[in-house]
């Protein structure tokens, strides 16, 4: 299995360098999992061309930059915005999965016709969630790092989304599509110290692995 993924842009001054940038530790929890990973650059003219030479399985947008359209958006990159709406929309258009992590969930709600609400108290902290991700109803609660300036609350979640974790203020924390195989989460699997059982489990079900 094939999985594009997404990366953030960090500016450096001193060079004049824009740089794609991708944690390390996203190789190591994918190859943990037997897939492969292809870093998508940002600066694609063609997104629908480079995945045709490709042939990527699915799709991973990661965290990082704030998105551009925000008044109050910090670290932002049309390029990258760009990038993965084409990235969402080939998705959508070839029934591709799609696996979403913090600023990636972000721009798949927005994607959808969601939108985001700036929210506090959710950097370099650790907090609740209650989850249920195969829709039985019964939530449980899990503990999961959160580095999020902007957060989803119940009425901006996309019409298409459906609510899979949620905290204590109300903001949602993860959903998956209704018809697709997309899931977002807002909490960061790579960061852990040890990957965690559910994190894994989500990402195995979502590819098929």
């Amino acid at each position: 299995m094939k999985l594009g993924i997404t990366q953030r842009v960090e500016y450096f001054g001193k060079y004049k360098e824009a740089r794609d940038c991708l944690d390390q530790r996203w190789s190591i929890l994918f190859e943990k999992l037997k897939i492969n990973i292809f870093p998508i650059p940002n600066t694609l003219k063609n997104f629908d061309k480079w995945q045709n030479i490709v042939k990527c399985d699915g799709y991973v947008l990661t965290g990082g930059n704030d998105i551009s359209k925000f008044r109050d958006s910090k670290n932002v990159s049309k390029e990258r915005d760009k990038i993965e709406f084409a990235l969402l929309k080939n998705a959508q258009l070839n029934s591709l999965p799609v696996f979403s992590v913090c600023r990636g969930f972000q721009m798949m709600n927005i994607f959808l016709g969601g939108k985001l609400e700036k929210i506090s108290g959710h950097v370099a902290r650790r907090h609740l969630v209650y989850y249920d991700f195969d829709q039985t109803d019964k939530f449980k609660s899990k503990e999961v790092n959160s580095f999020h300036e902007w957060g989803i609350p119940q009425k901006a979640l996309a019409k298409d989304l459906i609510t899979c974790a949620y905290d204590n203020d109300g903001f949602i924390e993860a959903a998956r599509h209704k018809k697709l195989k997309w899931t977002g989460v807002m909490w960061h699997p790579e960061r852990e110290k040890k990957f965690k059982t559910l994190d894994i489990q989500i990402i195995k079900k979502l590819f098929n692995k």
